[in-house]
């Protein structure tokens, strides 16, 4: 077996839209308070090579995600198959091009960013070289708490006291698996470490690029090993929060330094305990899925779109204020709705196709969906996969919004019904089971060692 690591610098010049918190905040940033990357593992065994890698980034669309794997394959020769890309899901990164009013993509930033990505590939790819694996589970506390069961942020106080624990634990990730590579000469090459939960402590009052908790976590323990590499793997994240998120910029940016440091230490200890497993079994596979939608006829979204265009010119105390956040909120739908409505006159689908990716190393399945998954689902999935160790992974090649449990779509709101229109499509029908469905069928093409 063999392994390689590297890293590529993708941070964006000062000045691009930060994705997230609101419609239409025009949240420009103002700095760098730290970097941001594309961390990638290239895996080689017997005749088989694949390739991993996490950005520090909200989200990677299709169309980045195909040219940097085109890019890739001029290089290597890999398939599409054999390359798997990932997000963080930070909030303080710039905007992809795929949420209606949740910061405005740069078109310069996005086409150079398949080239980092695939240079990030590339070079891991050149470093491979022989190496043993090791993994280690241990405790991960005091991050997040579940917003749709318990409350939605922790009191700031409350939550910087390093024993503070949210009232449902078990609702949340409470620990981290890390997967440790090493030389055979004992080097640290690089680790990747798997965790779920919402890159949110700093919120829209901050305007400084960085990775939230987990880019600055794996930053630092980077630099407790100079020349070691970290990759970030998000977990179910759909329905966690940071403890702490919503407060002024000087409460946030310490908030930030308290969380990412709580994670960077579980990282520590995984690398320190990691045992090591044998990967007998390397294999890669891809499927294109289509998720259920609910079916809107062309009479229902002209209706929606008459509704958000009345409240958008309703009276406002005679001021019509574009600083109104309903009416901000109001122009997503409507915007969404137009574009389902030119599509559904034209005769094209309202229900794309998205995809589902699997990376078997081993007794490791990483099991990839595009959805910003809640904590049920992944669940289930692990309760009932074959792997020895399903590591259900979020925001993988795709950002397609929330994938909520059953409880939270009935309920509907925000993940069920808001959160699709503001990535221009119509809402989830039984995402849930079908989720579940493809996932444990990707775990099984991916086979047993």
């Amino acid at each position: 077996m063999e392994l390689g690591f590297a890293k590529v610098d993708i941070t964006p010049r000062v000045g691009v839209e930060l994705c997230g918190f609101g419609p239409f905040l025009n949240r420009h940033s103002t700095g760098v308070r730290d970097r941001l990357w594309a961390r990638a593992m290239a895996v080689e065994a017997g005749e088989s090579r694949a390739v991993l890698i996490s950005c520090d980034l909200v989200g990677v669309t299709p169309d980045t995600t195909r040219k940097a794997r085109d890019l890739v394959a001029e290089s290597s020769g890999l398939g599409p198959d054999e390359v798997m890309i990932c997000c963080s899901h930070t909030h303080s990164g710039p905007a992809p091009d795929a949420y209606i009013g949740w910061g405005e993509a740069d078109p310069t930033y996005l086409a150079v960013l398949p080239h980092h990505i695939a240079a990030a590939a590339q070079r891991a790819i050149e470093r491979l070289e022989p190496a043993r694996l090791h993994h280690a589970e241990v405790p991960c506390e005091g991050i997040g708490l579940n917003r749709e069961y318990e409350e939605f942020w922790a009191p700031y106080e409350d939550a910087m006291q390093p024993d503070w624990r949210p009232a449902r634990p078990e609702l949340t990730d409470t620990t981290c698996h890390v997967l440790t590579a090493r030389a055979d000469d004992g080097r640290l090459l690089g680790f990747a470490a798997y965790f779920g939960c919402h890159p949110v402590v700093c919120c829209s009052a901050v305007r400084m690029i960085h990775g939230d908790y987990p880019g600055v976590a794996l930053n630092n323990v980077e630099r407790d090993h100079p020349g070691a590499v970290g990759l970030f793997l998000q977990g179910a994240l759909g329905d966690v929060n940071t403890a702490i998120g919503g407060q002024p910029e000087r409460e946030s940016l310490l908030a930030l330094d308290e969380i990412a440091e709580r994670f960077a230490r579980s990282v520590r200890k995984g690398i320190a305990e990691g045992t090591e497993i044998e990967v007998p079994l390397l294999r890669s596979c891809r499927r294109e899925v289509v998720f259920t939608r609910k079916s809107w006829t062309i009479e229902e979204i002209r209706r929606r779109l008459e509704e958000s265009e009345a409240k958008i010119a309703a009276p406002d105390d005679g001021s019509f204020s574009d600083a109104d956040r309903d009416r901000r909120l109001q122009m997503v739908y409507a915007i969404a709705l137009r574009s389902l409505l030119a599509r559904a006159e034209r005769g094209e689908t309202l229900s794309p196709a998205t995809e589902v990716h699997g990376l078997r190393l081993g007794p490791v399945a990483l099991l990839g969906s595009p959805f910003e998954m809640f904590q049920a689902i992944k669940n289930e999935v692990c309760e009932q996969a074959g792997a020895a160790l399903p590591l259900v992974v979020c925001l993988v090649n795709d950002p397609v919004g929330y994938a909520p449990d059953k409880t939270a779509a009935a309920r509907g709101g925000y993940a069920a019904d808001q959160v699709p229109l503001m990535c221009g499509e119509l809402p989830f029908a039984n995402v849930h089971e079908e989720l579940v469905k493809e996932l444990l069928k990707l775990d099984s093409e991916l086979g047993t060692p």
